[in-house]
């Protein structure tokens, strides 16, 4: 059965997706298992990163200080010289490090285009090493997650080993040379920081609210054979079965999408599509986690004036969002009734839930949030 195949029919079936994420006991992410990554050309950010480790109780030798651009989008060799390499040669003697974790003033994006050291474009530097160049735009958290594999390429994605589906299949990569990585950061300094303080606040009472889910059509009645836009949006439905077994759930299996005054005491979203426009339909609870699935929407998070989804739902108030740097494909996003599923197990912190459900590395996608935490931490998938 091809790849596809598989993919399609684990995907299809919700017995056997449930039975995957309750199978065997968790061990969440530790604290001494992340390193922290802050830019030394950022002092906020730098701040931010120490206080973030006194409250998860990290390891001060655990905070890695780079020097680099303050902005967001760098070319390849500014992150190949100012960020993998310092990070590569801090990680040498440090095997239990399993999470990275970047935080306010780290650059967001890797722009393919620039000149290296040595003065040649980039595509003659990837031609050079005999590399197929299609498309060299990455974030930079993605491609930090294959920071251990000095020469994996640059171009297109890479399976994640991870990746629920993915799991008995044999990909290019071993689970051991994969590191999670997650950021802390925002339009400001003070959303940072209130992304912490909610993180911790919330995992002490539990995260409650209304979870809303925007489809755009009804779910299929028959699922094996769906494809692209159809098998995201029968994702979607999917997730809101899981999700209706702990919270109040509601399901839009409309065209349009929620409007405002439409989700009160929101707790949990994912729906689509409306592209670098977010729609301001919800009032969000404290620790709320939440993604748009469309093909711009963490291309930025400080430009002012800017609506994609990711700037605006921190702005907003959620505590954990995902997003893409530029055109990833629909196949690309996180799964959500892995993701939102692996969350409501309760084991799972949030950088695990999303590793497990994030088809692919070495591309587009970021995840903004505590990567510790644990929003349905003292409940269970099934009452």
């Amino acid at each position: 059965m091809s790849l596809k195949k598989r993919l399609l029919k684990l995907l299809s079936s919700l017995s056997l997706l449930i039975f995957l994420l309750l199978t065997g006991n968790a061990e969440a992410l530790e604290p001494q298992e992340i390193l922290v990554l802050a830019n030394g050309q950022e002092r906020a950010g730098v701040d931010l990163a120490r206080y973030y480790m006194e409250q998860r109780d990290i390891p001060s030798e655990n905070l890695l200080i780079i020097q680099t651009a303050a902005r967001e989008g760098i070319p390849r060799y500014y992150y190949d010289d100012e960020i993998a390499e310092p990070v590569r040669e801090f990680l040498e003697d440090k095997p239990d490090i399993s999470c990275l974790l970047l935080f306010y003033g780290m650059p967001l994006r890797i722009d393919g285009q620039g000149l290296t050291k040595a003065g040649e474009t980039f595509q003659e530097k990837e031609s050079h090493v005999a590399r197929r160049q299609r498309d060299p735009v990455a974030s930079v958290d993605s491609e930090l997650s294959l920071v251990r594999v000095q020469d994996h390429p640059v171009a297109d994605w890479v399976l994640n080993p991870f990746f629920l589906p993915f799991q008995t299949q044999k990909t290019q990569y071993k689970k051991s040379q994969v590191l999670m990585v997650a950021r802390l950061d925002g339009p400001d300094a003070q959303t940072v920081r209130r992304l912490i303080t909610d993180s911790l606040q919330v995992e002490k009472k539990g995260l409650t609210g209304t979870a809303y889910f925007d489809a755009r059509w009804p779910q299929p009645e028959n699922q094996k054979k769906l494809q692209g836009y159809a098998l995201y949006d029968n994702a979607i439905h999917e997730a809101a079965r899981i999700t209706e077994k702990v919270l109040p759930t509601t399901i839009d299996a409309q065209g349009a999408l929620f409007q405002p005054g439409d989700a009160p005491a929101a707790a949990l979203y994912c729906g689509w599509y409306s592209l670098a426009k977010y729609v301001d339909a919800f009032d969000w609870q404290q620790g709320a986690v939440a993604y748009h699935i469309a093909s711009s929407e963490c291309t930025t998070l400080k430009r002012e004036g800017s609506q994609v989804w990711c700037k605006r739902l921190l702005e907003e108030g959620v505590a954990a969002t995902i997003g893409p740097v530029g055109e990833p494909y629909v196949q690309a996003f996180p799964f959500p009734q892995i993701f939102f599923g692996m969350l409501l197990d309760g084991d799972f912190t949030l950088a695990e839930a999303y590793f497990l459900s994030l088809p692919y590395l070495s591309w587009k996608m970021i995840l903004v949030g505590d990567p510790l935490y644990q929003p349905f931490r003292a409940r269970g998938i099934l009452p």
